[in-house]
Parts: C-alpha cells; sequence; structure tokens
C-alpha cells in the first residue's frame, strides 16, 4: 500500500509518494548501522589480531567477531569490546587464550615507539586456584620480543580476587633469560594501584584483604609505553587516583647474577624452578613490538604443573557459551588507543609465521628429546611401536607446552594391557641396544611427576607409586638391578623419591627374588600405611608433584652410580657393585626385606656374580605400579586399585592412573667414576 504526504509550501501543493522509504525509516535504517572497532579506534592497519579461539584474523578494520571482539555503548560513548574465555586454542607456546592486537612491525630497544590506550576491565574469572599467582588476571597491554626466546619486557595486569570490589593494577618485566634455556625465566612485578603479581592466597578459599588503593571494574585506566635510546617509560592515571610513573633500563640488566634476583622472585619463582639469569646486554637487538587487548591470565591447566601460571578454573571442557555465562572469561574494552611506529620498523611476518596455529600443530615427542631413534615403547593398551620418530599417541605419549616449555608426556592408567611378566601398564621407553655392565651405559632425565593413582590400597607398598626409569636384564630372570620409583599418598602434598635394587636371583627359580629399597627424599618403599586407608606421616623432606628434579644411571666397569638432583634438595649419590652381590646367604637378606618381602615368601638370594655378564637395557617413561591386583594375593604389588574394569577414559576422568613429563633426556656409553 502507499503512502502519501501532502506539504504546503507559500501557496505550492505538492504530493509526495513512497513504499515506506521515509526519513523516520531512513534514521531507524542510520541507528542499526554496525559500528566497527576500527570506527572507534582507527589503528588496526598497526596490527594483526589474534581472538580466542586461537585464530590469527588480521587487519581487523571494519570486522567484528561478536563472540570476541567488537563494540558496545556505555550510554555515553562506544568502546571496543575484547573478550576470551578461561579455554580455547591458543596462540603460540601459551597457555592462555587472547583477544589481543599485535603489531605488524618490529622494532628495536634504541627506536622511539609510543603505545597510549585508555581502558576498563569488566570481568575476570571468578573461578580458579587463588594460590596460583595468576589466577583472576589479565593482561591489557604489553612489550613482545619477537627474537630469542620471546620473552615480554612489559606486561601490564589486572587482578581481582572473588568478593573484592576493588582489584589491583601492576606491571610486570621478564628478563631475556641468559642461554639457550628458558624455564628458568620468570618475571619482577611492580604495584601501581594495589598489589603485585606475587601477592597471593593463603587457601584455596582464603584471599588477601582487598587492597585500599585498587580499581574497580568498569574505572578507566589509561596507560602510556614509551621506549626510547634503550629505556622504556611508564605513565599510569585514572582519576581519583594517584599517577604513577616508571622507568626501566632495556639493554642493560639488572638480573646478571644470582645474587642479584630479587627476593620477590625468589619467593615466587625460585620454588618452581625458575631461577634463571639475564642476557647482560637484555633486549638489546632485539625485535620488539606492542600488544594490546585482553590476554587472560587464568587458564584451566591443573595448578600441580605450575604453580605460578596455572590456575585449574573452571572451562566446561572448552565449551565457550558456558564459560561466558558464568563467570569464567576476561573482558576488556578500551575507549581509545594510539600508536607511534618508529621510522626504522620492520616487518614481523616471522614471529606470526612461528606462532599461527602453533598450539594446533602437533609437535612429535623426538622433537623434543631427540634420542627417540635408539629406543621403542610399550603403552598402556599394549601397544608397541620400534620407530619414534615422528611419532605420538595422544592417550599415551605426546608433546605438551606449559607455557615456559614443552614436555613429552608419558601416561598409563591402572589397568590396561601388559607385558608379559608384568602385572602393571607402562607407556615406557625401552632401549633398543643391550650392554652389559662390564662395557656399561648412561641414562638421563630431567622430569616432574604430574599424577599418580589416588585409589589402592595403603598397606601395600606398591600403591600410589610409578617407576619413571630403570635398568632392565635381557636374560635370564630378566630381572632390574635399578628402578626408581616416585610415590605420594592421597592427601600428602609431599611424595617420596626412593630408588630399588632387585637381586639376580640364584637358581632356576625367580619365585623368590626381592627388592631393596633406598631413599633418596622422603621414604623407602617399605613404608607403609597400618589399614587400607591409613597413611604414614608426610615426608618432610618430599618431593611434590610437579617438581622438577633429575636422575644419572651411570654403569661403568660394572659400577652403578645413580645421582639425583632437585632445587632445593640434597644431591644425592649412590654406588651398587653389579658384579659381585653382598646378597649370597640368606643371612645377609637386610632387615628392610626380611620385613617386606620374607613374609610373602620372596627370600631368595643372590647369585655370588650378581649381573655379571647379563645383557641389559634402560627403560624411561611412566611405569604405573598402581594396579587392581587383590592385595590378598601378594602384599607388596597387588594394589587393589580401582580400574572401572579397564575402562582407560574412566580411569583418566577418576585419577586412577600415572602421568610423567620429561624436558630432556639422553642415552649413551657409561662414563668413568667423577668424569
Amino acid at each position: 500500500m502507499k503512502l502519501l504526504s501532502t506539504i504546503f509550501l507559500t501557496g505550492i501543493f505538492v504530493v509526495l509518494t513512497g513504499c515506506g522509504n521515509t526519513a523516520m525509516d531512513q534514521g531507524k535504517k542510520a541507528a542499526q548501522k554496525t559500528v566497527y572497532p576500527s570506527d572507534v579506534t582507527p589503528i588496526f592497519n598497526h596490527w594483526k589480531l589474534i581472538l580466542g579461539d586461537g585464530s590469527n584474523v588480521g587487519d581487523a578494520t571494519a570486522q567484528e567477531y561478536k563472540d570476541f571482539f567488537y563494540t558496545t555503548n556505555d550510554g555515553k560513548k562506544d568502546w571496543v569490546v575484547y573478550k576470551t574465555p578461561n579455554a580455547g586454542n591458543t596462540h603460540g607456546t601459551s597457555n592462555n587464550t587472547r583477544t589481543e592486537l599485535a603489531q605488524v612491525k618490529k622494532w628495536s630497544a634504541m627506536s622511539n615507539a609510543k603505545l597510549t590506550a585508555t581502558c576498563k576491565v569488566m570481568n575476570v574469572s571468578t573461578t580458579g586456584d587463588p594460590r596460583v599467582a595468576s589466577t583472576h588476571s589479565v593482561v591489557i597491554g604489553q612489550i613482545h620480543s619477537a627474537d630469542g626466546h620471546e620473552n615480554e619486557p612489559f606486561k601490564l595486569f589486572y587482578k581481582k580476587f572473588p568478593g573484592h570490589t576493588k582489584g589491583s593494577v601492576f606491571w610486570n618485566y621478564e628478563i631475556n633469560t641468559a642461554g639457550d634455556d628458558n624455564s628458568g625465566r620468570w618475571d619482577y612485578s611492580y604495584p601501581i594501584w594495589g598489589y603485585d603479581f606475587s601477592v597471593i592466597a593463603t587457601g584455596e578459599n582464603t584471599y588477601p584483604p582487598e587492597p585500599e588503593d585498587g580499581i574497580a571494574l568498569g574505572e578507566e585506566i589509561r596507560y602510556e609505553v614509551h621506549v626510547k635510546d634503550g629505556v622504556m617509560n611508564l605513565s599510569f592515571s585514572s582519576p581519583g587516583h594517584e599517577t604513577k610513573t616508571f622507568s626501566k633500563n632495556l639493554i642493560d640488566s639488572e638480573y646478571k647474577t644470582k645474587a642479584a634476583t630479587p627476593k620477590q622472585v625468589q619467593n615466587l619463582f625460585y620454588p618452581i624452578g625458575q631461577d634463571g639469569i639475564e642476557v647482560p646486554t637484555a633486549y638489546k637487538g632485539q625485535g620488539l613490538f606492542f600488544k594490546l587487548g585482553c590476554y587472560n591470565q587464568t587458564n584451566g591447566k591443573d595448578p600441580v604443573v605450575n604453580k605460578v601460571w596455572c590456575s585449574g578454573a573452571e572451562t566446561h571442557g572448552g565449551d565457550l557459551q558456558k564459560q561466558y555465562a558464568d563467570g569464567n572469561y576476561a573482558e576488556v574494552w578500551f575507549k581509545s588507543a594510539e600508536i607511534t611506529v618508529p621510522e626504522d620498523a620492520y616487518s614481523n611476518a616471522g614471529y606470526f609465521a612461528a606462532n599461527d596455529g602453533l598450539a594446533n600443530k602437533t609437535v612429535y615427542p623426538s622433537a623434543v628429546i631427540p634420542f627417540m631413534d635408539k629406543f621403542k615403547i610399550l603403552l598402556g593398551d599394549g601397544t608397541n611401536e620400534n620407530n619414534l620418530v615422528d611419532y605420538e599417541q595422544k592417550d599415551f605419549f605426546y608433546t605438551v607446552i606449559d607455557g615456559t616449555m614443552r614436555w613429552v608426556v608419558y601416561k598409563t592408567p591402572n589397568q590396561g594391557v601388559t607385558s608379559k611378566n608384568s602385572s602393571n601398564t607402562r607407556s615406557e621407553l625401552h632401549e633398543k641396544r643391550e650392554w652389559i655392565p662390564e662395557d656399561g651405559g648412561n641414562l638421563t632425565g630431567e622430569l616432574q611427576v604430574i599424577h599418580v593413582s589416588t585409589s589402592g590400597d595403603a598397606r601395600v607398598a606398591a600403591s600410589y607409586s610409578t617407576v619413571i626409569g630403570q635398568i632392565h636384564s635381557g636374560e635370564g630372570h630378566e630381572n632390574e638391578p635399578c628402578k626408581i620409583f616416585y610415590k605420594k599418598f592421597p592427601g600428602h602434598t609431599k611424595g617420596s623419591v626412593f630408588w630399588n635394587y632387585e637381586i639376580n636371583t640364584a637358581g632356576d627359580d625367580n619365585g623368590g627374588r626381592w627388592d631393596y629399597s633406598t631413599p633418596v627424599w622422603g621414604y623407602d618403599m617399605s613404608v607403609v600405611g597400618s589399614n587400607p586407608t591409613d597413611y604414614p606421616a608426610e615426608p618432610k623432606d618430599g618431593i611434590e608433584l610437579g617438581e622438577e628434579f633429575s636422575y644419572e644411571i651411570n654403569v661403568h666397569k660394572g659400577i652403578m652410580t645413580v645421582t639425583f638432583k632437585s632445587e632445593g634438595h640434597e644431591t644425592k649419590t649412590f654406588t651398587k657393585n653389579l658384579l659381585k652381590s653382598e646378597y649370597t646367604t640368606k643371612a645377609k637378606i637386610p632387615a628392610q626385606t626380611q620385613k617386606l618381602f620374607v613374609p610373602i615368601g620372596q627370600d631368595g638370594v643372590e647369585r655370588p656374580t650378581a649381573y655379571a655378564g647379563e645383557l641389559m637395557y634402560f627403560k624411561q617413561g611412566a611405569y604405573n605400579q598402581t594396579n587392581g591386583k587383590d592385595p590378598s594375593k601378594n602384599m607388596v604389588w597387588c594394589s587393589g586399585a580401582e580400574t572401572y574394569g579397564g575402562d582407560i577414559q574412566k580411569q583418566y576422568a577418576n585419577g586412577d592412573y600415572t602421568e610423567v613429563w620429561f624436558k630432556k633426556a639422553t642415552v649413551g656409553a657409561g662414563k668413568p667414576a667423577n668424569k
């Protein structure tokens, strides 16, 4: 139906006809026009945009992505919204999702580069372990290195504990770690308003007092980052708060020695093994670039892995909308942003090429620990694989990034398919080369145990334990002169590391074989509970899950030397003659063995020459010692643990498995003592 409008203008009669395309209709259409982020902050030609699903969508001019990047109006003006969940696909080697701009050009610390922005944080995750420093926080601006370790000389954080009205704003300087190994990197944190990064909760629901001079969600923050002639100058302002300024030299490190490491760092990072020093020239000569947006620091990773960066927050299995619905995300609004790009800036394409899609790229264990060509593997489902170059199996043998570096994961359930002579599953390497003790061999490993079974009978010595390295005989009784264990009772924070020597039983009957266990840190194998759910006291000098340690097994001219090291613990070294037995008569059976093994009929003696002349090989990985066998059949090795009828995924879901991560390992010839 046509509309008719009549307008009288000084005696002139005018008739206008149309199909609903009135001035009012046009106004409604104008009101419905999309306001893109580039209409609010027209800077996007200088950046690439990374979204909370891990994708690099490039130039964001005239673009929006409704789950992550769009505009909103607060009743006064338009803002650009950056939003990202606790869990999704990440970018590069990070544990954390981000909806964040990354500069397309990089520049040196000697350039003249500036970034200014005004923003307000609207949400940080409401779940997570508050004892983890990064929990409940988001990074809203940073300087990133595109070279070397790709560390970050500037990260601006906002953090607010649940139940608090006010949060803290602080900035961190991350060292440009000296050497090729970046696992020792750490941050030093400067408070702006409220606390610094190191102020954490003392319990799962026990938060520090609310900061008196903090910033509430929705309060505006303005920051300026200016790098010129090797110096970074920072300025922070917020209405009603004191303006704060800082200056940091980016080309002359103040952290060249361990003695120069600040106490804050020693308290926060040293306990997790991050104790490096910085390159004397800091970030001199490295390509630097700005980042801006919402880099969520709260993730769902287990705090056991890293007690500074792994938050253990709710992620709903990565379901984006469920996370958004119940507060498990970070959201930051920007109303202005400006960037000064130096004249000598140059392409940052190499950074994006290296990091785009990295989280989705397969990195095989052989790329992390190159000796895989010297081993084959038996996995927790009974799979044997002889060629481990460019091989993985996602349920048992693969790699992960912990935010600092990449590790090889060995994981296996309490029940699966085992090897012919064992009651226990394993995801464990088996050396292809065989050698005799007289010729010798050497195996090293740097690792952390992430999990041991939480079910089992506490009276059984093998319960809650895993073997992480061993020497195995390849002939005769095929016994094991060295087995390195980690064991932790449920409810304890600290576990024990010990190593066992198994006798090479005299005669044809191996039924009398037994182990002698030597404690390294914590208890030996013989310390057990008095009933199925009664545990001994927690070992004072034990090792926690997620705490790094290393071992070396060296055999040279028949003498085995086993060395253990861990930051903050005494280094321990043990020697054992593999060519001459000390257990040739029953009178020589140790008291520990008489207590543990003799009651179950394992009371044999060893052949006088022990393992002389027998072919041997190394094993390394996760050899789960907790099984579902009935303890009444063997009170040393039959754990009575939960197995869900062998359903591997149910065991994994309920804690009935073991998981061990290695970051370094070597294998080779035996070495002369003290060399």
